[in-house]
């Protein structure tokens, strides 16, 4: 373990990664917290697989209030918190053929609405972003604000922060068991045993099964496996290739140096939690998906791996007090989106038990929608 855990705490936040992290971090200057983590190191599963990126549309228009109001604190982050932003520029297209037209000018419309910055572009501006693009790709909607996420060093702020602020980090503690009492937690983790007045549940993939141990009926936290790989190019793609995302959700790829993409099929396969490992099936797949896009010559697959993605069952996150355990706190089913909108979910939860009210853009976007009183009958 990195500390032995306290006997006693405010707040346990089960998962160290970059939801239990940033909550932690939002949490400890008000609470007492100790974030205990099931592996060697935090941030060992999906946080430390993702190929992030700040793009307000990705996740769909029930999570861009999220994203969007997340944008500028890591941008642009409070002096004691980094010394500079987390973000860097990319650009996105969400890339469509022709017989794609009309779902690519519904995206545009529908994210205009929501007063994002997006635009309709044609085959000639395709062409002109994306060299050796083929010619049935025709059809484009274009964000100027796309950026690239730092994801180490904001889990690492993240991490630093919370420590700073007071909170207690402890790995290879995994939570075993959790009885409740009438003013709290009786909790095992590891091999010691705590009180804590909430249990916050941040465990990504694991969500529903620390729900089990602790008594608390799951809401279906799916985990789906995502493969992403590396890839040397036998063409000189620039490094500041747009990320590029298929309108139907069939890959997306971005520039990673000169020469080199990262690229994924936008696979989901259900899965229980578990480490996972990329398919050699799925890394085909990916290939041949971007041999359809481009001409380009792939020289070698330098790297590839996998991570889960946990979805709730209208792929929405979660976070808030459990509808029939007010002591259970949610905070899960982040997707593939948790890394670009943990800012806003972070404060927003915090507020609700017991930390400061979020100003500013965050402090502007509605939490109800994201509760998990949704999943009560009568919602």
């Amino acid at each position: 373990m990195i500390d032995k855990p306290p006997s006693a705490t405010d707040v346990l936040i089960v998962g160290a990664g970059i939801a239990g992290a940033s909550l932690a971090a939002a949490l400890a200057p008000w609470r007492r917290v100790l974030l205990v983590e099931a592996e060697e190191a935090p941030g060992y599963h999906a946080t430390g697989r993702s190929a992030a990126f700040w793009h307000e549309s990705y996740g769909g228009t029930g999570v861009q209030p999220l994203s969007a109001a997340s944008f500028e604190a890591l941008n642009n982050p409070a002096a004691d918190f980094a010394d500079r932003g987390f973000l860097s520029p990319r650009t996105a297209l969400t890339l469509g053929q022709r017989s794609d037209a009309a779902a690519v000018d519904a995206f545009t419309a529908e994210f205009l609405a929501k007063g994002v910055a997006v635009s309709r572009v044609g085959r000639a501006e395709i062409a002109a972003k994306i060299p050796g693009v083929r010619a049935e790709w025709t059809e484009a909607a274009f964000e100027a604000a796309c950026s690239d996420i730092d994801v180490g060093r904001l889990h690492t702020a993240y991490l630093r922060a919370a420590r700073r602020a007071g909170a207690t980090l402890a790995t290879r503690a995994p939570l075993r068991s959790a009885r409740r009492t009438s003013d709290g937690w009786d909790v095992t983790v590891g091999e010691e045993h705590v009180r804590a007045s909430l249990i916050v549940n941040a465990a990504g993939a694991w969500a529903d099964d620390v729900a089990a141990a602790c008594g608390v009926a799951p809401l279906g936290i799916q985990p789906y496996r995502r493969t992403v790989v590396q890839l040397r190019l036998g063409v000189p793609v620039p490094a500041d290739l747009p990320l590029v995302v298929h309108v139907g959700g069939e890959f997306y790829f971005k520039g990673e140096s000169e020469g080199r993409i990262w690229l994924s099929p936008h696979d989901e396969t259900p899965t229980g939690p578990h480490d996972a490992a990329p398919e050699e099936y799925d890394v085909a797949v990916a290939i041949d998906r971007l041999q359809s896009v481009v001409d380009w010559r792939v020289a070698a697959v330098e790297r590839k791996w996998a991570g889960l993605r946990s979805f709730a069952p209208d792929r929405n996150p979660v976070f808030g007090a459990d509808m029939t355990e007010p002591a259970f706190i949610w905070c899960a089913g982040q997707g593939g989106f948790g890394i670009q909108t943990s800012p806003a979910i972070a404060a927003l939860l915090a507020s609700q038990i017991g930390g400061s009210q979020p100003a500013g853009a965050i402090g502007k976007v509605d939490p109800r929608p994201y509760s998990p009183a949704r999943f009560a009958k009568g919602f």
